[in-house]
């Protein structure tokens, strides 16, 4: 298998916009790994050719991609306040179903444990728990948006 410049750039890019957190991939003459979003690590990426077999290229940061949509404005961090942050990129879901009730409003108290949103990625649907109990003072995300790792989705003060 061969890989040229532009094909590594186009898959980059790809990747970019997936949800992939880490790929390996080894041709005839170069081994490539890419790997993001790893809580002890920076992101990063390899690329190895057998012409140079001592050369490592790492970069501290994704190679830039043409952005598909800005991420939606982070609202100010208030200290009194806990905050659920997505644990992927996925599709944010309030509710189990449309039409059923959402797992939580604003001013609703929520328990250690209690589902507070889906999160959907890859066709998974992925129950998110709240590690907290408290008053759910505001929900950040709308209904059906893409979200991304880290993300804030609503803020909880603490019982």
């Amino acid at each position: 298998m061969q890989l040229n410049h532009d094909q590594l750039q186009h898959l980059l890019a790809l990747l970019g916009e997936s949800d992939i957190q880490e790929l390996k991939l080894e041709g005839d003459d170069f081994r490539l790994e890419v790997r993001r979003n790893l809580p002890s690590a920076a992101p990063t990426t390899v690329f190895q050719a057998s012409t140079a077999p001592a050369q490592v290229l790492q970069a501290a940061a994704p190679l830039p991609v043409a952005p598909s949509a800005p991420p939606p404005p982070a609202a100010a961090s208030r200290g009194d306040l806990l905050e659920v942050t997505a644990p992927m990129v996925a599709t944010f879901y309030r509710a189990a179903a449309p039409g059923e009730a959402p797992f939580v409003e604003v001013g609703g108290r929520i328990k250690v444990g209690q589902t507070v949103c889906i999160l959907e990625a890859m066709k998974l649907m992925n129950e998110l728990e709240s590690e907290v109990g408290g008053e759910v003072v505001e929900i950040l995300v709308e209904n059906g948006t893409p979200v991304e790792f880290g993300q804030v989705l609503m803020r909880v003060r603490p019982a």
